[in-house]
């Protein structure tokens, strides 16, 4: 009975805490629109390559510092959540921008089928710019995404240059960039543009193929790296479920909190540097 008595409260706590929660988000619907926009804002930067307002970002920032803060006061008590929490708006930015890359590299990876609807749409007869219509829809994905925006840009009026140019901008991946440098080349000196599309997507493919062998070659260091980097963690929560508190006067001691602190950013800068080493193209 005692040892399951600590597992009630523990539970009822928990349904406390829920219903708390569910009065907080219906008191102030505010809260919960803004928590809801800085969410969205970070799922249409991954889907779309949209980028957050200031404002989203302002309220992302406040939702991973408040997130982080919790869980570090769930964890460590009532020493170290203001500190952890300072890291919430960085965690959120590096978040954004991971995001943003896994887009664009989502963008970049579409390059040789967008080159081979390019072509075919070329040699039926069209021009570049009801090439570019047409393709648009028949594209999914991060790519459609933006080959919509070409599509929008080309009906406002914007000549090819200027749409595909933006395209590129918005991007800024070299596989991007060299698609619409061979398109408006070859559309300002002549030529068969739908042939040089073809080889371009051929020589894309062979490219990317060269880069997935090379990610490949370095995934288990990148795996070790990350191992290495949350084995301490881990074996530091391990210690506490084991003896309570244990954490917790090792952080109050100014000394230990220092060479906690060291080894953690020097843990951090490790784990970084193996990650960006082992990013092949990027």
């Amino acid at each position: 009975m005692r040892a399951v008595l600590p597992l009630l409260l523990a539970g009822g706590g928990g349904a406390a805490l829920a219903l708390a929660l569910r009065e907080l988000a219906r008191a102030s619907p505010e809260l919960v629109t803004s928590t809801a926009s800085a969410f969205l804002a970070l799922s249409l930067a991954g889907r779309q390559g949209r980028a957050p307002t200031d404002g989203e970002r302002h309220r992302l920032g406040i939702v991973a510092a408040v997130g982080v803060g919790a869980l570090a006061l769930l964890i460590f008590g009532l020493g170290p959540p203001a500190l952890l929490a300072a890291l919430g708006p960085a965690g959120a930015e590096r978040l954004l921008a991971r995001r943003h890359r896994r887009y664009r590299r989502a963008v970049s990876a579409e390059v040789p089928t967008l080159a081979t609807g390019l072509s075919d749409a070329l040699a039926a007869g069209g021009s570049l710019r009801t090439a570019l219509i047409d393709v648009a829809p028949t594209i999914d994905g991060p790519c459609g995404v933006e080959l919509r925006r070409v599509q929008v840009d080309l009906e406002l009026g914007s000549s090819p240059a200027l749409a595909l140019s933006a395209l590129a901008e918005r991007i800024g991946s070299d596989p991007v960039a060299g698609l619409v440098g061979a398109a408006l080349s070859q559309q300002r000196s002549g030529g068969d543009l739908a042939a040089l599309l073809r080889r371009h997507a051929e020589a894309e493919s062979g490219r990317q193929r060269a880069l997935a062998a090379a990610r490949s070659a370095t995934a288990q260091a990148r795996l070790s790296g990350g191992i290495v980097a949350v084995m301490p963690l881990a074996v530091g929560l391990l210690v506490e479920l084991v003896s309570p508190g244990f954490l917790g006067a090792m952080v109050a001691e100014p000394l230990a909190a220092t060479l906690l602190l060291v080894a953690a950013a020097l843990q951090l800068a490790g784990y970084l540097g193996i990650q960006r080493l082992g990013r092949a193209g990027e």
